[in-house]
This record gives C-alpha cells, structure tokens and sequence, in this order.
C-alpha cells in the first residue's frame, strides 16, 4: 500500500509540474515572440510599438509602451505563479524521487557517498547555481550578453561532468536541469517581479520609472527563454539511457543544449529574417551524430562472450587416464567466438540470473517495497517474456549500468556479461 500511494503522490506532484510548466514556458514563448514582432515603424506617442493578431476566431490589438501608461489601467494581469508552481513541483519531486530514498536513484552504483551527503551536494549544486548565476549577470559581463551566455554554458558543463561522477546518470541530469530551473525562478523572484513593481509603483507615485531596472529584467527574460528548450529536454531524458546512461553521458546533455539553443535562436529571430534557417537542419544532423556515436558498439560483446565461455569449470572427469585438472593448459580462448561457441551460452542460466536480480521489481507482482507494478510495465516473469525485452535490457543493464536501479540486487559485472552473451547469440530461449 505505502508504494502505491508514493506512486500516486509521484504521479500527482509530477502533473502539477507538467502542467504549471507549460503554462509557464507557454507564456515566455509568447511574451517573446511578441516582443519580437511588435510593429515599430511610426508608434504612437508614448508607445514603443503595436502588433495586431487574429486567433481563435477572434482580431486582436496589443499596444506595448515605452515604459507605461499615464495612469494605471483597473486590471492588470500578472504572470509569476506559473514560474512559482513550476519550481515548487519540482523540488518536491526531487525529494520525492531522489531525496528520500538516495541510494535508489541518485547515488551512483558503487559511490562511497552516504544519503545525506548527496542531498546536500544536490541542494548545495542548486544554491551555488544562483548565486554564480547572478553574480556573473550584475558583473560587468552583464553588458556583453554573447560572452556572458558562453560562460555560462561553460559552467553549467562544468556542473554537469561533477555531478556525473558522484550522482547516477539520471541523478545528474536532473539536478542540471533542476539548477537551471532554479536560476530561471529567481530571475522572476528577483529581477523580473521587482522591476515590474517599481514599474507600477512608479506611475501610481506619478514619478518617471527608471528604465534600467526593466531592461535588467528584460535581459533575464531572454535567458530564460533560452534555458527551456534544455530544460524540456532533461525533463523527458529518465525515458532515454542511451543518454543519461552513457559514460559520456555529460557531453551528450552538452551537445543536446546546444541544438536546442540553436532551435530556439532561430525561432527568436525568425521575425526579422530567416538567416539562422540553418540551425534547424544542423540540429537535426546533430541528433543524428549522437545517435551514431552513442550507439553500441557491435564488437564490443565479443571479448565478453569469450569470457563467459573461458571461465567455464572444467569437470574433474577423466581425460585420456588423467583427471581434467591436471590436464595441460587449453589454448586461450578465441577473441571472437564463432556462432557455435556463443550459442553454448544456456538460457536457464540467464534465467537465473534475471529471476534473481531483475524480478525484484519487472514482475506482475513485485517483491520490491517500492513498487506496487512492474515499472514501466515491464515484466520479466517468463521466457517468452524475457526474450520479447531483450532489446531493452540490452540497452539498460548490458550497454550501461543504470538497471537495477542502484544495484540494488547487487548484479555482477559477470552476470551482465552472460545476459550479454545471450543477446549476442540471438536471445534463444530453447
């Protein structure tokens, strides 16, 4: 009943996230885009230009001024809780799927980190990420924005190979994503809402506002937009390993932020011309160079079916009058067994080894305290089964660690290997 209830709880923080975050990333895709198409050309006085724009059956007419009206209008609609929610569903997803249990899913497999010593790296990765984040932006960096977006870009790299070598794959991917969530936040807690009360508080006074406080909270707004399309990625990434899973796993969410970035520049600029047109299909070529060179590597089973085989126990029979054991030395295995030679690798074996390291949890009825169904819906309770998700546990548990999760059935480096094997030789279950 306690998984059960922890999954609905995972599933209902995760929804208000999930929708709290749209609305959120929603309504910066817009307010930017239609900062950029805003008409300029002979505004009216005292505004800075207009747009007009039809949708959902209905023409629209939207004035953006200089700095703000003579008089305050009756409503005036705010934009801050999207930003809040966001951020607030996400910290309690981070303790609800890392935070509570840190041995499952953010310690990496064999760290010698304890549980609180990772929460707190986790927390301390958040803070830290602000605090450089806004120190960089009020430095004199702060008026060179190209410079500036690099530097970060460094860092936020930085951040992630660290974290890749004391969190899991996923761990570190999150707390990337949760770290830029963060500095996104503050930027409307910090910068942002406060320009825009000056702002209001200006014109109610009948004072003249002060211009630099909303072209501070303009710049944040710009990175903020940037930040999404990286973020979104992270969010969707616990679906993919062959991502988070990899060994160069912080260089793949590198090159990933990067398209994405490119992707959103042109949809930035695309109003004033389509020049950076070529992002989109340079994009699409970089995703698929990732897929090639994080795909695996087809020889790479062969040295591990070779061992499989070469640390089989020779049986104390006779051999020619003489006891095997005592029996001259063979001829080193082959680096590359012949068919024949993988197909010796029995099933049942491989059977075992599933049944007791992986059915933990992939069962129709887990033994594990922490699920109450099979994750994903994965079951590997018979043959059949097993042979069906073969392609999956090839991709999880042979060409990267990442299940069980945290080891926790403590899978041998030698019990990957004979499933390995077994895939290799075309997963026969007879």
């Amino acid at each position: 009943m306690q998984a059960h209830l922890m999954e609905w709880l995972n599933l209902g923080v995760r929804w208000i996230h999930m929708i709290t975050g749209v609305a959120w990333i929603g309504a910066s895709f817009y307010f930017v885009w239609l900062e950029n198409n805003l008409n300029r050309a002979n505004p009216k006085q005292g505004l800075s230009g207009d747009l007009w724009a039809i949708h959902g059956g209905g023409i629209y007419h939207l004035e953006k001024y200089k700095l703000a009206p003579p008089t305050m209008p009756d409503n005036l609609h705010w934009f801050k809780w999207e930003a809040y929610f966001t951020w607030m569903s996400g910290i309690a997803l981070l303790c609800l799927v890392f935070y509570f249990n840190p041995a499952l899913y953010l310690i990496a497999p064999g760290s010698s980190l304890s549980g609180p010593e990772a929460v707190a790296i986790g927390i301390g990765s958040l803070i830290a990420g602000w605090f450089i984040y806004d120190f960089l932006c009020d430095s004199a960096l702060g008026k060179r924005p190209a410079l500036l977006g690099f530097i970060l870009f460094v860092l936020l790299v930085v951040a992630a190979f660290a974290l890749s070598k004391v969190f899991s794959g996923r761990g570190a991917y999150l707390h990337v994503g949760a770290i830029i969530g963060t500095i996104m936040v503050g930027n409307v807690f910090r910068i942002i809402m406060p320009a825009q009360r000056a702002l209001v508080a200006a014109i109610k006074e009948g004072s003249t506002p002060d211009p630099t406080l909303p072209a501070k909270g303009l710049l944040r707004s710009r990175h903020n937009n940037y930040f999404t399309l990286p973020v979104l990625f992270i969010m969707i990434s616990n679906h993919f390993p062959s991502t988070y899973g990899s060994q160069y796993n912080w260089l793949i969410l590198a090159g990933i932020a990067v398209l994405a970035v490119l992707v959103r520049h042109y949809f930035n600029t695309r109003h004033d011309s389509h020049k950076y047109a070529w992002t989109l299909p340079v994009a699409a070529l970089g995703m698929i160079c990732l897929a090639y060179v994080t795909g695996p590597n087809p020889t790479a089973t062969a040295p591990a079916v070779a061992k499989v085989i070469k640390y089989q126990p020779l049986p104390e029979t006779a051999v020619g009058g003489v006891k095997a054991a005592d029996a001259p030395p063979a001829a080193p295995a082959p680096a590359a067994p012949s068919a024949p030679a993988m197909a010796d690798v029995d099933f049942e074996k491989v059977h075992e080894v599933i049944q007791e390291r992986c059915t933990v949890c992939h069962s129709a009825s887990p033994t594990s305290p922490l699920f109450s169904a099979a994750p994903a819906g994965v079951m590997l309770d018979t043959a059949q089964q097993i042979q069906q998700m073969a392609p999956r546990i090839q991709a999880q548990a042979i060409a990267s660690p990442i299940m069980p999760l945290g080891n926790i059935t403590q899978m041998t480096q030698q019990e990957r290997d004979l499933v390995g094997a077994w895939i290799s030789a075309g997963a026969q279950i007879n």
